[in-house]
């Protein structure tokens, strides 16, 4: 990954992944992959489907097992092995929310049953009316009615579902939650309530999240840093708004040219900008992440970089 970004050295890193590999039979669905998450933060990793962002989703979570490289939490590797009392600790502390709130839930338990699960399994109350006082304060923080408690999932909307699904996550009180496209399957008028709604969690108790999305102009409101995966590989991570004004790599470029402008007048403007593999010539020169900015990293080889400095010098922009 580089030398550390002298922006991010006094940030406490949550989670960390270094040189990270998965495999399924022969085939390497994710490889390379080198990131830190710093607590407190929205990290997002965006790609299009079948780049491999959910599969290193769930390796964090233990559900994938990884063929390379580390995964360490709070210090400590949890890839490779964690059993017994830590591992029952770690599925505590790291939550997910997943992409769809009708198959994420389970149909034949009521609400009060779904939520209250990891609190069964942890021990997490001191006896059932600390319990059920617990649940319904959690189920009024989503935006549901203590009366909802004893319904079924099939009587609730996608968005009422996905904060359900929010809600069962977050009683865990958990340092990091792995939140899945968990508004791809919403309406787009429910989609801005969900995100306000994780955001405003992250306030209130400093949650960590790890934002796996396909849609650019999602995360842009969402995250602090973003990491662009393509094929298994990150090709390009950076702060926010840094990536949205000085896109570097050409798929990075691809994928900001093919977010859509509510304005039609700019948008009749904007030409896509197809992403074309080939240009990238590795056979004898290899890529690796270089950090170009401060904090800003791209995969590319030697004369790529060389060609991508030169174009931040004719910018002016104050290079790493």
């Amino acid at each position: 990954m580089g030398r550390v970004s002298t922006l991010t050295t006094e940030k406490e890193v949550l989670l960390s992944l270094r040189d990270l590999e998965i495999t399924f039979g022969k085939f390497v669905a994710v490889q390379d992959v080198n990131f830190d998450i710093y607590k407190g933060e929205t990290f997002s990793l965006v790609g299009e489907s079948g780049s491999g962002k959910t599969t290193i989703g769930r390796a964090v979570l233990g559900i994938n097992p990884t063929s390379n490289g580390t995964i360490t939490f709070e210090g400590q590797q949890i890839n490779g092995g964690l059993k017994g009392k830590a591992k029952h600790e770690l599925e505590r502390k790291i939550q997910m929310i997943f992409q769809d709130p009708t198959a994420s839930l389970n149909e034949r338990a009521t609400v009060d049953y779904i939520i209250s699960e990891g609190l069964y399994n942890y021990g997490l109350f001191e006896n059932e009316e600390d319990r059920i006082n617990k649940v319904r304060t959690m189920l009024e923080e989503v935006g549901l009615l203590p009366e909802q408690l004893y319904r079924y999932p099939h009587e609730f909307s996608g968005g009422q579902r996905q904060r359900i699904g929010i809600a069962r996550a977050l009683i865990m009180k958990p340092d990091l939650v792995v939140a899945d496209e968990p508004i791809s399957a919403l309406d787009v008028s429910i989609r801005a309530q969900v995100l306000n709604l994780l955001k405003k969690f992250q306030r209130e108790s400093q949650l960590t999240y790890l934002f796996i999305a396909h849609d650019l102009s999602v995360v842009r409101f969402i995250s602090d840093r973003i990491a662009v995966i393509r094929s298994g590989r990150i090709v390009e991570l950076a702060e926010t708004e840094e990536l949205f004004r000085h896109p570097i790599h050409p798929y990075t470029q691809s994928l900001l040219s093919a977010v859509p402008v509510p304005d039609p007048q700019i948008a009749r403007h904007i030409k896509p900008i197809v992403y074309d593999p080939t240009q990238h010539h590795y056979e004898t020169d290899k890529p690796k992440f270089v950090e170009l900015l401060p904090g800003h990293f791209v995969y590319c080889n030697a004369p790529e970089e060389a060609a991508y400095r030169k174009q931040l010098a004719a910018e002016g922009k104050t290079q790493a």
